[in-house]
This record gives C-alpha cells, structure tokens and sequence, in this order.
C-alpha cells in the first residue's frame, strides 16, 4: 500500500513540474514577443516595409546628395513641422448636416476589412496578457514579412500576409512570400470607400459613371490601425496605372482630379495621364490622424461615361524610408536616364490644347552614379514624337510663331511670364548661352524676340536637380490693366522631356 501511495505521489509531483515547464515557456516566448513588438513600433528603419528592397526602383547606386541639401529625412519624423492642410472636399463628405470628422469617423474604417477590430483587440491580447489567457487569432500576430510590400510576376504590388488575413481584407491572392504567406492584391472599385491598407488599387466603377457626379475616395492614415501599426506613415505615393477623363476645354479642366488634405499642393488635372504619378506629404501618422482625399468631379457634356476610367495604385511610404521624394517634390525620379513629361501631354497629332492651366509644382531627380562616378549634371532634350506631336509647346512667340522665347535678366521684355519650364542654369553646351525660364514652341536659349527654330539639348550643373513647370489660368491673350500683355495660345501641348544624368 505504502509503494502505491509513493508512486501516486511520484506520479503527481511530475505532473505538476511539466504544467510548471509549459507556463514558463509561454512566458518566455510571450516575452520575446514583446521585445520584437516594441522594436518594431518605436524604431522607424529604411526599407521597414520591403525586407531591405526598395519598393519603386531596383537597388541602384546612388548619392546622398538630398540629406543635407533639400531632402531633409528628418522633417519627416516624431518633430516634422505641420503645415496647413488645405481640403477642398469638405462639403462633399457632410451628409445631414453632420460633421465632416464625425462623418468619416462613422464610416468605419472596419468596413473595408470586417474584422480589424476584432484582430487589433487579438493582436493586444497575443502581447500583453498572460501567457495561460485565451488568445483568439493568436497566430494572427506580426512577424517577419507580414504586411510587407510584395510584388507578383505580372507586376502587381500587394502585400505579404496568410490567406485568412487576405481574405478578411478583401484581397485576392496572386504569387507568394516568404513563410508561407501569399501576395495579397487589394482593389476598390466603388466610390465613397476607405483605404487603411498600403498598395491598394482604387480602380473605376465596373458600371459607367454619369455625369455630373462625383466619386471620391478616403485614405485615413492611423498609426493605431493594425495594418499601420509600428509604422508611421509620411508620404503617399500615387502611381496612375491607368486615368482617362474629359479633356480640358480651352485649357481648364471640366472634369477634374484633385487631392485634398495632404500637405502638397497638388495641381487640378483631368485628359490622359497614364503612367503619371505624384507623392503627397502628410503629417506623420504617429502625430496625428490623418485623412487625404482622392475625388473625381464629372461634369455634364464633356465625355461620355465610358470613356471614364482609372486604376490608381496607393502605396502608404513610412517616415524615414530612403525612398521618400524631397519635400516639395510632386514627382521624383530616381534612374540615371528617363523620360518626363506634363500631365495630359501625349504624342498625338496637334488639333486642341492639351496643356493644362493653374500648373505649378517641382519635378526633381535623385543623384546617381554614373559608372562608380558622382553625376555633376543633368541634360534634358525634347522628345522625338512619331505621331505629328509636339514635343514642347508652352506659349506662342508672338514674334514668330513656332520659335522658342527665353525669359531673361528680370524679365522685363515679358517674355514667359505666364506659362514656363524653369531649369536652373540650363546651358547651351555649343554656344554657351545660359537660361532659367524657358517657353515657346521650341527648348532654346536663343534670345528673344525671335528665338530659334529648332530646340537643343541643355544641361545644368545645378543640384539638386529640378524642374519647375509653371502655367497660368488661361490660354487667352492677355492685356491691360496687366502688366505685361500677351497674345493667345494657340494648341500648346506642353512638355515631354528626355533626361540623363552625367559624371562630365
């Protein structure tokens, strides 16, 4: 009896050290957990979102030129400085009257990905209640690569997650990523939807849209958000994988692009835009909430509904990243050799205004190396077109018709006052001559009044290395009580330009 009694004991106390041994497992693997979490959310790195892979450009040499001249990476943390938030779409999100916050609010960032709540509440609990507690979701929780940005064999961008995850989103998997998680692709095809997710395609109706209306979208940026968690958002990039509206009449858009609530003071756009994008700063996501509105206005008349169409990739750039574009850069280029042009130009034949007016924003590259050399200068070209296009037309030279025209000195003759190309110390390599401001219909620094008529390769040394389109709010003629008074444009198409980067 006595040996049976020893053996029940025996039996018991092994019992107890075993539960003992699991408990303080779960601890310490709970307290790795949290390690990794407070790592995460509190350090901001380069390339947090790629696994050390830049999102929009292959890995390249490069030259940290920007850091100290106009990039100013630290502007974009914990201390960037706040500047007004214009927002022009206010009284397009009041509906009874209520408050456009508390509209937004109540549209529920959780009807874009149903259960988020319920996975942020999992995602606390996974972190900071004990390790004996009951966790659901619990193998929900962030690792290595999830949420990543990932790209698929076609081209696609998503983001790294299971297909659970995936599907709660919305997503539709395409590829794989490491540890067994799939490239989750997300698009919205709605107007008056949310986006909280990075690279989401916002694409047009799958019904024409009539006019006039308006379909607009909101990008609410909330460090709290689980899909944002650990990775405070400072810039969102806009690439427009596809956009055909209205073109403009006379050069002012009828139907219209806009963006509201970013600190970039993005132009009004409308026509062929294809291939374009452009980077919106906003205020770090770890100060503030922020919300940044994408709206089409479609008026009556001026196209017709199928012939509407987008597909705009929204990719969510996190503070600190080494791919953020300079401040008061619209648009950013980062290879040595490229091609840019204004919004709405195409290579079509010439029969209407395709330039746009009200323009006026910074187009600035990143310095390369150019064959283990520090690029000294940038040389720009007009495009070749095939299609009985121009390449450049911003202007008519009232003089002579189908010339370039130069602003010079303090542009006291007048000449591209309201519609202009600003290249800094653009040079003439052949003749030397020297300009900032140029327009016309050809890329020249011939003198006015009469100009040149045919348009030369020009290069500035230059950096940072900018360029600056500047349109008015008219292609009609301008006169008194103006200062300086000019004719009427006549078809301008604006600019396509061919850029490369030399180290001599």
């Amino acid at each position: 009896m006595l040996k049976f009694c020893l053996t029940l004991l025996s039996f018991g106390l092994i019992l107890s050290r075993a539960c003992d041994d699991d408990n303080n497992q779960q601890l310490t693997f709970t307290g790795e957990d949290s390690e990794n979490y407070f790592g995460k959310s509190h350090v901001v790195l380069p390339y947090t979102w790629n696994d050390g892979k830049s999102l929009y450009y292959a890995p390249s040499s490069h030259v940290s030129v920007y850091d100290s001249l106009y990039r100013q990476p630290e502007g974009r943390t914990l201390f960037n400085r706040h500047q007004q938030i214009i927002n022009p779409f206010t009284e397009y999100f009041i509906l009874n009257k209520r408050d456009p916050i508390d509209h937004v609010n109540n549209q529920q960032v959780e009807s874009r990905f149903v259960l988020s709540s319920l996975l942020n509440t999992a995602f606390f609990n996974n972190r900071f209640t004990p390790a004996n507690a009951f966790r659901p979701f619990g193998r929900l929780g962030i690792r290595h690569s999830f949420l990543d940005s990932c790209t698929t064999s076609n081209g696609d961008a998503g983001i790294c997650a299971t297909s659970s995850v995936c599907s709660l989103f919305g997503g539709r998997p395409s590829g794989s990523c490491s540890l067994g998680k799939t490239c989750c692709i997300n698009a919205i095809n709605s107007c008056g939807g949310t986006v909280t997710l990075n690279n989401t395609y916002w694409q047009s109706p799958s019904v024409a849209v009539n006019a006039p209306t308006i379909c607009a979208l909101n990008i609410k940026l909330d460090n709290k958000f689980m899909e944002q968690l650990g990775k405070p958002i400072c810039q969102i990039r806009l690439d427009f994988v596809s956009f055909t509206i209205a073109q403009p009449t006379g050069g002012t858009c009828t139907d219209t692009f806009q963006v509201g609530g970013a600190t970039t003071a993005a132009p009004i756009i409308c026509g062929d835009n294809s291939g374009q994008h452009m980077y919106l700063d906003v205020p770090s996501s770890e100060i503030i909430s922020t919300d940044v509105q994408l709206m089409f206005n479609f008026a009556t008349g001026t196209a017709t509904p199928s012939s509407r169409s987008w597909n705009i990739k929204i990719a969510l750039l996190p503070c600190g990243a080494d791919y953020l574009a300079p401040v008061d850069c619209l648009q950013y280029f980062t290879a040595a050799t490229g091609r840019v042009s204004s919004f709405n130009w195409r290579d079509v034949p010439i029969g209407s205004i395709r330039q746009l007016n009200n323009q006026n924003y910074n187009i600035c590259f990143r310095t390369e190396l150019i064959d283990r050399q520090t690029g000294v200068q940038m040389c720009i070209s007009v495009c070749t077109t095939t299609n009985a296009g121009a390449g450049y037309s911003i202007t008519t030279n009232s003089a002579v018709p189908g010339n370039s025209l130069l602003g010079v000195g303090n542009n006291a003759q007048g000449y591209c006052t309201y519609d202009y190309l600003g290249i800094r110390s653009a040079t003439d390599s052949t003749s030397g001559l020297m300009g900032d401001r140029f327009c016309g219909e050809q890329l020249n620094t011939a003198r006015a009044p009469n100009g040149a008529d045919s348009s030369i390769q020009l290069c500035s040394k230059i950096k940072p290395f900018k360029i600056t389109y500047v349109t008015d709010g008219t292609e009609e003629a301008v006169g008194p009580p103006a200062l300086v008074s000019v004719t009427a444009d006549i078809n301008n198409v604006g600019f396509c330009l061919d850029y490369q980067e030399r180290a001599n």
